[in-house]
C-alpha cells in the first residue's frame, strides 16, 4: 500500500493531464462526430504528459519549493541524461507517428475503427478513454524515470546503451514499414500495380511489421528505465518499481496484437480477402507480427 500511494503521488499529476488532453479532444470529437483528430491527440497526450513529467520533478526543478522561486524554466543540466534521452525518445515516437496518422486520415476521410462508434456518444466517449490509459501505460517506464530525482540516478552504462540501440533499431524498423506500405498505396492509385494487400519488403517477414516495431521501442525504453528503478529507493521499491513499468510494454502488445492492431486488421482482412486463394497463401508463408519466427495464426 505504501508503495501504490508513492506510485499515485508521483504519476498522478501526470496522469490527470493525459486525463484532462484526451478529454478536450474526445468532447470535441463527440461533437462533430468524427474522429479526424484521434490519433492527433494521441501524439499531443504523449508529448504534453512526457514533457510534463520531466518538469513536474520538483527536486529537479525547484518549483514550489520554500524561498524564491529559482528560473524557468531550469537548465538542461538540472536533469539526468537519462530522462532527457527517454524523454526525447517519446516525444521523437509520438511526433513522427501522430503526423503520419493524421495525414492519412486527411487523405483517406475516415477510420474504420470507428464504424459504429462515432454516432454513439457512450462508446464513442470509451474510444477516447482508452486512450488516455493507453498513453498512461505506455509511457510509463518514462514517467517513473522522470520523477526520480537526477541526484539519485545511476549514470548512464551499458543497460542505457543496449536500450538505446534496440530502440533505434524498432523506431527504423517502423518507420520503414509505414514508409513501404504509403508507397504500395500510392503506386496502386497511380495503376502500377493492382496487388490486393502489400506482401512486399518488410510485409513478406510479418504481416504487421510497423507493430511490431512499435512493441520492440517500447520494449526497449523499458530496458532503459531498468538501471534508474534497480537503484530508485526511497522513492520507489527497486523490484515492484521494475515489474510495474513492464505494465508499459506488456500493456501495448496485449493492445496491438489482440485488441485495437493486429486483430482488427486480420478480421478485417479475412472477411474482405477470404476467397483469395493470394490471401491463404500469404498467410501460410507469413507470420501474424514476429518476423520468421512468429505463429502465423491470427
Amino acid at each position: 500500500m505504501v508503495y501504490l500511494a508513492g506510485l499515485r503521488t508521483a504519476l498522478g499529476p501526470t496522469i490527470g493531464l493525459i486525463f484532462g488532453v484526451q478529454a478536450i479532444g474526445g468532447a470535441h470529437a463527440i461533437i462533430t462526430k468524427s474522429e479526424r483528430f484521434y490519433d492527433l491527440f494521441g501524439a499531443i497526450g504523449f508529448v504534453t504528459a512526457s514533457i510534463f513529467s520531466l518538469y513536474s520533478n520538483k527536486a529537479n526543478t525547484g518549483i514550489l519549493t520554500k524561498g524564491s522561486l529559482p528560473a524557468f524554466p531550469p537548465p538542461i543540466s538540472a536533469f539526468h541524461p537519462r530522462q532527457l534521452l527517454m524523454t526525447s525518445l517519446t516525444v521523437l515516437w509520438a511526433a513522427r507517428l501522430g503526423s503520419f496518422l493524421f495525414a492519412r486520415i486527411s487523405k483517406e476521410g475516415k477510420d474504420s475503427r470507428f464504424d459504429g462508434l462515432r454516432d454513439n456518444p457512450i462508446k464513442f466517449a470509451g474510444a477516447w478513454s482508452a486512450q488516455a490509459v493507453w498513453i498512461t501505460l505506455t509511457a510509463l517506464p518514462l514517467y517513473m524515470v522522470n520523477s526520480i530525482p537526477a541526484a539519485s540516478q545511476a549514470g548512464l552504462g551499458p543497460r542505457d546503451a543496449i536500450g538505446l540501440g534496440l530502440w533505434l533499431a524498432a523506431f527504423a524498423y517502423e518507420v520503414v514499414a509505414d514508409q513501404q506500405k504509403s508507397a504500395w498505396r500510392s503506386a496502386k492509385k497511380e495503376g502500377k500495380h493492382d496487388e490486393p494487400f502489400i506482401t512486399s519488403g518488410l510485409w513478406a517477414s510479418s504481416r504487421h511489421p510497423n507493430y511490431f516495431g512499435e512493441i520492440s521501442l517500447h520494449s526497449a525504453e523499458w530496458v532503459l528505465a531498468t538501471t534508474a528503478l534497480a537503484k530508485a529507493a526511497p522513492y520507489f521499491s527497486p523490484g515492484p518499481a521494475i515489474a510495474t513499468a513492464a505494465l508499459g510494454p506488456i500493456a501495448e502488445a496485449l493492445l496491438i496484437r489482440y485488441v485495437s492492431g493486429v486483430s482488427k486488421q486480420e478480421e478485417a482482412k479475412e472477411k474482405k480477402f477470404k476467397d483469395d486463394p493470394r490471401w491463404k497463401a500469404y498467410c501460410e508463408r507469413t507470420p501474424v507480427l514476429i518476423p520468421y519466427v512468429g505463429s502465423k495464426k491470427a
